[in-house]
């Protein structure tokens, strides 16, 4: 099977264009003839165009579903996400891997796009992917469109035409930006756990839910509460095939977030203390609140982690009446 994340994904947008309304979403030309598909910036979007998006990050290869989920004594509106392509689906493409620098314009890229750019480069050697196709989509979480120079930028290093290129643009202040961030559940643990030791090509099958932050209108203040739904909220679990259950469980172990050494704090609280510099954050703390590894080989299933509901409720400034 020829797995292609772009050509997968853009059915779906093309499927986003079409139901642009009841979505709530807009559709435009952009700079030098490529498409841009508002889901934010100036659209209103909503929880359809977010289970959407998210399902494009995933370059068609995953489902997302909105649901509710208890967290301690809260009820919080949620997002659960399954694939059964993780290191392709995942890391391969939904994985905000490519920072997007032009003049006057820096956006975070993710989705399907970042499979033709090889952005970064030692993550596609990684899952041993490529893919090849005369047209990009890529999600910008950004609070702008993309400039001339951006839209450049992007065709050029994925060798396709601008006119080829398809634009979603998810400020994170949006419910679509709180809804597919939230949607990177199973994308973050497999990241975590590749960091730690285990091979994501042994992985055949994930899913997770995490909460969907209530919008804030300040985008530092978003991206802060975004963050934490993953590591204070997030649960993510695996099937994946090793002979060594003692690997196995050493690797889980120090997957969860709870293994930094700057939790327990808001996200916003920690980067802010760091000076706004995510090199300086200790990289441990980047991964679900719970993570589950199910060995196929042996029938152990490993649980690390923990859900913190005391920081879910202080950065979501949740008030009790």
């Amino acid at each position: 099977m020829a797995v292609s994340v772009n050509k997968n994904a853009l059915r779906l947008v093309d499927k986003a264009i079409e139901k642009r309304e009841e979505l709530r979403i807009e559709v435009e030309a952009g700079p030098l003839g490529c498409t841009i598909v508002d889901v934010g910036v100036k659209a209103s979007g909503g929880y359809a165009a977010g289970r959407l998006v998210t399902e494009i990050c995933l370059g068609g290869y995953g489902a997302a579903l909105t649901t509710s989920m208890e967290y301690g004594d809260l009820i919080l509106p949620s997002i659960f996400v399954e694939t059964d392509f993780p290191a392709i689906a995942t890391l391969g493409s939904q994985f905000a891997g490519w920072s997007i620098k032009a003049r006057d314009y820096f956006a975070m890229g993710s989705g399907p796009a970042r499979a033709l750019s090889k952005k970064p480069k030692e993550m596609y050697e990684l899952i041993q992917y490529e893919d090849h196709y005369d047209s990009a989509v890529i999600v910008l979480e950004a609070e702008s469109f993309p400039t001339e120079e951006a839209v450049s930028t992007i065709a050029s290093e994925c060798e396709i035409s601008p006119t080829n290129l398809y634009v979603i643009v998810a400020p994170t202040s949006s419910i679509v930006g709180s809804i597919q961030i939230s949607g990177r559940i199973v994308e973050t643990g497999i990241h975590k756990l590749s960091q730690v030791g285990l091979d994501p090509k042994l992985i055949s099958h994930g899913c997770g839910y995490a909460p969907i932050a209530p919008i804030h209108p300040k985008g530092t203040r978003a991206m802060g509460r975004t963050n934490d739904a993953l590591y204070y909220g997030g649960v993510a679990f695996y099937t994946a095939s090793l002979e060594n259950d003692d690997q196995l469980r050493d690797i889980v172990l120090r997957s969860p977030s709870c293994t930094a050494s700057m939790y327990g704090k808001p996200f916003y609280d920690i980067f802010k203390a760091a000076e706004f510099d995510f090199y300086r954050i200790d990289p441990n703390l980047f991964a679900p609140a719970v993570i589950s590894v199910n060995n196929a080989r042996t029938g152990t299933t490993f649980k690390a982690g923990k859900i913190n509901v005391e920081v879910l409720k202080q950065t979501m400034a949740i008030v009790d009446t």
